[in-house]
């Protein structure tokens, strides 16, 4: 097979790949990352790239249109006259035939700057599953015949009670020279009192952990001080599986059609771990071998993908993982470059999709030691829904897509610079004002990020350009509201003069769709959850996640996302999950009462109920098509 040259601009990223491929593939191969919500499967049109054209001669190359296909329909379907015109292609329809320089627009660019998961400031108690103990051994002598081990181990047995322990095997294979190194004072690591995992010359202070909570579309990390409970460093990126599907079931398809597919997708996440790692106790001062332990939480799908399990049978009735139970596997097993000898925790998965990072956001939230009836919403690509109290809990997930998180938007874009994320609509004059990510160092909007998805939608229908249906009222007089390319109607919510990507941001009528399937979904989730409790109000809802963080409750409320409470009950309390994940880092405890109480919470599966369409239907509507909202007024 013939081979091509290609650059991609402006990470400056080249190699040689087969002619043929796509420039997805391409992309993918050489390690840039571009958006493509539906993995590849040429329905988002989220993969813009441009073909540049002319000869490159710092590049030794010459790049054409003509080395690569022709435009396909798929591409008519997605792109303007005016942008083939300019050489835009999506990366997933357009396969190489010559050498080609190619540009990645900042709105395709899958690993732009996010913003960081927030959590709230929780008291945890210290009772961390790795210890250092500081100890001095007798020196051998002619006269003591014991081998380093022994002698290393009676030691910690007189020091710390501690019997039986072993010594993992590449810390063995070091421990003679360690030992002599300082004069026989050395701080040993004992993980759950029961494995000796680090042996290092003379006193160590600082003991180091990392919890990470694996979200669909964000990684958010934390590195702790063991001893002490502190973040020392924190850090966020795109989850790099994007590349591969927006969502958990277009990322199950590619692990289990696809060459390598799941080996692809695992390494992808490991990677990612090991760069957040790295940049972490860089900042801390730190390198990441001296992390000894990592605690992990995800959704079910997730979970899978991560640790290199089959995830076929996750992504199809009845939805049966293939292990339910805590996990705790070796650092150096996944290909982890933290401590060889370290632990990778995974705190238990519930239920179908109800995953790990569900119990960790009860684990932060605790409704299951109250008297209190909580309704606890983690909002995401996949949605996750907690109710009860310490007399009984349910949960159940809801297949919102990442519509509310911004993809599946004409114009929609991660919560980063540029990204529109707080608009108002002028009733009468149907004039929007809107807040922008980075306004003040100088960003121009680019697009539309969730909590800006969730405020426009909910002001389109408080001035009526929306109806209660969600259809886009076209006999309104104002030029915000048009007729598309496609002759369909939509607003402009900013016009190309403003923008930095020099076209009008428009929300369309798919959008509005889009966001009322998807906030349709949680709604319906929760009215079950209501039903099977016996309960028509809470004491108190919860916002989780990201997207919690920074969402405006009465828009949310606005829209029928939940159902209608007073505004003072409703609670945005950020990262539960990465909470709960932190939680699980500092307090060994912590993660026996996760195993024990993710075997109590009552998992409901919504989708075989039989009036399911129909509660679905009418929660379609803004913000229902029957329920009532008097907090609202």
């Amino acid at each position: 097979m013939s081979t091509v040259q290609v650059v991609f601009q402006p990470s400056g990223k080249r190699g040689e790949v087969e002619a043929g491929k796509s420039l997805l593939e391409a992309a993918r191969s050489l390690g840039v990352g571009i958006e493509a919500a539906c993995g590849g499967g040429k329905v988002c049109g989220k993969c813009r790239v441009i073909v540049e054209g002319g000869h490159f001669e710092k590049l030794n190359l010459i790049s054409a249109a003509s080395h690569v296909s022709p435009v396909g329909e798929t591409e008519r379907r997605f792109l303007t006259e005016e942008e083939l015109s300019r050489g835009y292609r999506l990366a997933c329809n357009a396969f190489l035939t010559g050498d080609l320089v190619v540009t990645v627009p900042e709105e395709s660019r899958s690993t732009k700057q996010v913003i960081l998961e927030k959590g709230q400031e929780r008291r945890i108690e210290l009772k961390p599953a790795v210890k250092n103990y500081t100890v001095t051994l007798p020196a051998a002598t002619l006269e003591d015949f014991r081998d380093d081990r022994e002698r290393l181990l009676a030691v910690l047995a007189e020091k710390t009670g501690l019997q039986n322990l072993t010594v993992d095997y590449p810390v063995l294979k070091e421990l003679p020279k360690i030992l002599r190194t300082e004069d026989w004072q050395v701080t040993v690591a004992i993980w759950q009192n029961r494995e000796v995992i680090r042996v290092t010359p003379g006193q160590r202070q600082t003991s180091l952990g990392i919890a990470v909570d694996i979200g669909t579309t964000t990684l958010a990390a934390f590195l702790c001080d063991l001893n002490t409970g502190a973040v020392l460093a924190k850090s966020s990126r795109m989850n790099p599986q994007i590349g591969y599907g927006e969502d958990v079931l277009a990322r199950i398809s590619y692990a289990v059609s696809e060459d390598e597919g799941r080996t692809k997708l695992q390494r992808a996440i490991i990677e990612a771990l090991d760069a957040l790692a790295a940049e972490m106790t860089a900042q801390a001062g730190f390198v990441p071998a001296d992390v000894d332990e990592m605690v992990l939480v995800y959704n079910t799908a997730m979970h899978h993908l991560a640790l290199g399990l089959d995830p076929r049978y996750v992504g199809r009735a009845p939805f049966a993982p293939a292990v339910r139970a805590p996990l705790d596997v070796k650092a150096r097993d996944l290909g982890l470059h933290i401590n060889p000898a370290g632990n990778v925790h995974s705190l238990p998965v519930e239920a179908g999709f109800v995953g790990a990072d569900n119990m960790a956001v009860l684990l932060a939230e605790e409704p299951y030691k109250g008297e209190e009836i909580k309704l606890i919403i983690d909002i995401g690509t996949n949605g996750e829904i907690d109710l009860g109290n310490k007399e009984r809990m349910l949960s159940t997930s809801c297949a919102t897509g990442p519509a509310l998180e911004g993809a599946q938007i004409a114009f929609g874009m991660r919560a980063a610079p540029g990204a529109i994320e707080a608009v108002e609509i002028d009733k009468d004059t149907y004039e929007p004002a809107y807040k922008v990510i980075g306004q003040a160092q100088g960003a121009k909007p680019q697009g539309i990020c969730g909590s800006g998805i969730i405020d426009v939608i909910a002001a389109m229908a408080g001035a009526e350009i929306i109806s209660k249906a969600g259809r886009i009222n076209g006999k309104l007089d104002t030029p915000r509201v048009r007729k598309g390319e496609s002759g369909k109607l939509e607003y402009v919510l900013a016009w190309a003069q403003e923008t930095a990507i020099g076209r009008d941001i428009v929300i369309t009528q798919g959008d509005v769709r889009a966001v009322q399937l998807a906030k349709a979904a949680l709604y319906v989730g929760a009215e079950y959850l209501l039903e099977k409790y016996g309960v028509s109000h809470v004491d108190e809802v919860i916002l989780a996640g990201a997207f919690g963080s920074y969402i405006n409750k009465k828009s949310a409320l606005a829209i029928g996302m939940f159902p209608d409470c007073e505004l003072e009950h409703v609670q945005a309390v950020g990262n539960a999950a990465g909470d709960g994940a932190r939680i699980a880092l500092l307090n060994a405890d912590k993660r026996r009462e996760a195993a024990r109480v993710a075997r109590q919470v009552e998992f409901v599966e919504t989708a075989i109920e039989p009036d399911f369409q129909q509660k679905f239907m009418e929660a379609i509507a803004i913000p229902h098509a029957r329920a009532q909202f008097p907090h609202l007024q």
